[in-house]
């Protein structure tokens, strides 16, 4: 199977497989050993590659193989994919399409809709929704819980996705995504104002989960541990106490711009996960938190959009260029930022 590359946001908790806690009398014992010992038909080698993807946790904590077990320590494998299996069922979900053929399908994702079915959400995704629309359509007949993915993007990030039709497309997209040839630009509200020398720059810094709490991604010292992440940025509109910027992705790890963004202090105006959706900047004035508090309202997510989405054709060998418009919740909340800014006294 393809590999998929991750792009900021989706579903990116990791489920639990197994969990066991050591007795009180534990002797010391390497956490392979103990697990294979625990797990019934599993090979030394499979416990051996979960523990070095980071995969087996010890009290919360990945460990490495030599690890030894201690008395009362919990242990849990934790996997990208839930345990659970289901068939995927076709939905007859409204979808907003902007281009298609035979090869593939662009599509204008709202916020808030899942992209492929995981744990919580098994139902309404737009893989659901794709299913029941490229119903008849070999790749979709496979009973794959991901048909057709070659990236995708946060449950509450709008924007353009693209979606292969073939096994042909699959492959050829999910390459260039893989070589960082796609040109993939965004839309973001942050919080905080950017100095004069800060308007535009690149944002460097390893991408992987974080070691205290495995819902967050987060950044590390190169060749620390996660995987190499550069994303470009270009302030737009600085509206007093936030900012409009365009993020240019390099590379395309899970949360990737939202952890860039608060690493350089700067996180998604509302992002639930990564602190934004606290007054982070401007007055301790009540009515002051009362406007932030009904922009949240206005906006009742994280401020992301996939703008723009740029391709060669697998078949044809042309260059695509795909972009949206920002949705009305982000539109608005900037504009009702900077009528506030303009009606503030000097």
């Amino acid at each position: 199977m393809q590999e998929i590359v991750e792009e900021n946001e989706i579903q990116d908790e990791l489920f639990e497989h197994y969990k066991f806690v050591c007795d009180p009398g534990q002797k010391p014992l390497r956490i392979d050993k103990y697990l294979v010992n625990r797990i019934v038909g599993v090979s030394r080698s499979k416990v051996q590659d979960a523990i070095s993807t980071k995969n087996v946790f010890v009290n919360d904590i990945p460990v490495k193989a030599n690890y030894k077990v201690r008395p009362n320590d919990v242990i849990a494998l934790m996997f990208s994919k839930p345990k659970h299996e289901f068939e995927l069922v076709p939905e007859n979900i409204p979808l907003n399409i902007v281009y298609e053929d035979e090869e593939l399908i662009v599509i204008n994702k709202e916020a808030g809709m899942v992209v492929h079915p995981g744990h919580g959400n098994y139902t309404g995704t737009m893989v659901n929704a794709l299913a029941y629309h490229l119903k008849g359509t070999p790749l979709f007949m496979e009973g794959s819980e991901r048909p057709g993915l070659v990236h995708r993007i946060d449950k509450n990030t709008s924007g353009i996705i693209v979606v292969g039709k073939t096994e042909q497309a699959v492959v050829h997209l999910s390459k260039q995504f893989f070589d960082h040839s796609t040109d993939r630009i965004y839309i973001a509200l942050v919080w905080g104002a950017f100095k004069d020398d800060e308007q535009v720059g690149t944002i460097e810094g390893n991408i992987g989960r974080s070691l205290k709490n495995r819902l967050q991604m987060d950044v590390f010292p190169e060749g620390d541990f996660g995987k190499k992440a550069i994303t470009h940025y270009k302030v737009l509109q600085n509206i007093g106490y936030v900012s409009l910027i365009e993020c240019k992705l390099e590379t395309g790890r899970t949360h990737q711009i939202r952890v860039h963004l608060k690493h350089i202090k700067h996180p998604l105006f509302n992002d639930e996960r990564y602190g934004g959706d606290k007054v982070l900047r401007g007055t301790t004035f009540t009515k002051y938190k009362q406007f932030v508090n009904n922009c949240f309202k206005q906006l009742p997510r994280h401020a992301l959009h996939a703008k723009s989405l740029g391709f060669t054709h697998p078949k044809t060998g042309e260059r695509m260029f795909f972009e949206s418009e920002l949705p009305f919740d982000m539109s608005s909340t900037i504009e009702k930022w900077n009528n506030y800014i303009s009606g503030r006294d000097e």
